[in-house]
């Protein structure tokens, strides 16, 4: 992965580069389907005109993300990958379900394929290229973190599960004569992207829905915190994820006498010691004096059933 890129780079290039494959996959699959009449290939190949449609969204999702922080959107547009993860979610589990719907018409009456060595064929290069995608894509997500990227890549580790189930179904097709086999296969497929469009929408919502960070990570925020100097406790923690950053706001509670300009000094030295602990972080400290009794959202949470 070239070092000289910045992350929003990086992701450009990995949208650009899974829509390019995406469109050349699908072409080449529904090319093997017609030409053998194989449900398992459909079945791929309908999940690949969805890769193309998602890398799409993911595009247009991720350079929508890049704009900095406006005055209508002082927070940034980091949810707009989410947003572009919840659609993708939605577009592979439509697929998934007309598809499991076609395999069982033809699970209940087969059908004979024919040129079953040339979608054998077409089935290896088409796992080859998507496994290089996914590799290509993990090293993006670990280096930029970015959700939309990381559905992206879950609908071509779905591709690479797909393909391997329609090569074997086309061998036991080839060379068993199982001819419920490709209607299995494509039935186990469709379950199986039922399944990852539930995760990857969930995965989004949790970003829509402003979801707080998890206890470890609240506690590392917390002890950090309580190391710095000045700091004699913390209290009405937020977080939450903004898909290019996290948010934290907190209220630290200094020594009352201290002037305003020392207890400023402290609250940003927390600032920046919550900053560090992530990749990139939009953090905000409110200063209190040390035991004042105010209403807390501390309090109003424990209520909660």
């Amino acid at each position: 992965m070239p070092d000289n890129l910045s992350d929003g780079a990086l992701r450009r290039m990995a949208s650009i580069v899974a829509l390019v494959v995406a469109l050349g996959l699908v072409v080449i699959k529904v090319w093997a389907w017609l030409a053998t009449g194989s449900i398992s290939l459909l079945t791929s190949a309908a999940d690949g005109l969805v890769d193309v449609v998602a890398s799409t969204v993911t595009f247009a999702g991720v350079r929508y993300a890049a704009r900095p922080a406006d005055q209508g959107h002082r927070y940034g547009h980091g949810k707009a990958e989410a947003v572009a993860a919840f659609v993708q979610a939605l577009l592979l589990a439509a697929a998934a379900i007309g598809l499991g719907v076609e395999s069982v018409q033809r699970l209940i009456v087969p059908q004979a394929l024919s040129q079953t060595g040339f979608g054998i064929w077409v089935i290896v290069g088409s796992t080859l290229a998507a496994a290089g995608l996914v590799t290509m894509q993990t090293l993006v997500v670990k280096r930029t973190g970015s959700t939309a990227i990381a559905a992206d890549r879950a609908h071509y580790v779905t591709d690479v599960a797909v393909n391997l189930a329609v090569l074997i179904a086309l061998l036991l097709e080839r060379f068993l004569g199982w001819g419920r086999a490709d209607a299995i296969g494509a039935l186990a497929i469709s379950a199986y992207m039922l399944w990852n469009a539930r995760g990857m929408a969930a995965d989004a919502l949790f970003q829509l829905l402003d979801r707080e960070l998890d206890l470890d990570e609240r506690a590392r925020v917390e002890a950090a915190l309580l190391r710095c100097e000045g700091v004699q406790a913390v209290h009405d923690l937020r977080t939450r994820n903004g898909g290019d950053r996290v948010f934290v706001e907190f209220h630290v509670e200094v020594d009352g006498a201290l002037t305003v300009a020392a207890g400023h000094a402290i609250a940003d030295r927390a600032e920046k010691t919550v900053q560090g602990l992530f990749d990139a972080a939009d953090v905000t400290a409110h200063l209190e004096p040390a035991g004042i009794d105010d209403e807390r959202l501390d309090d109003l949470v424990s209520k909660q059933p």
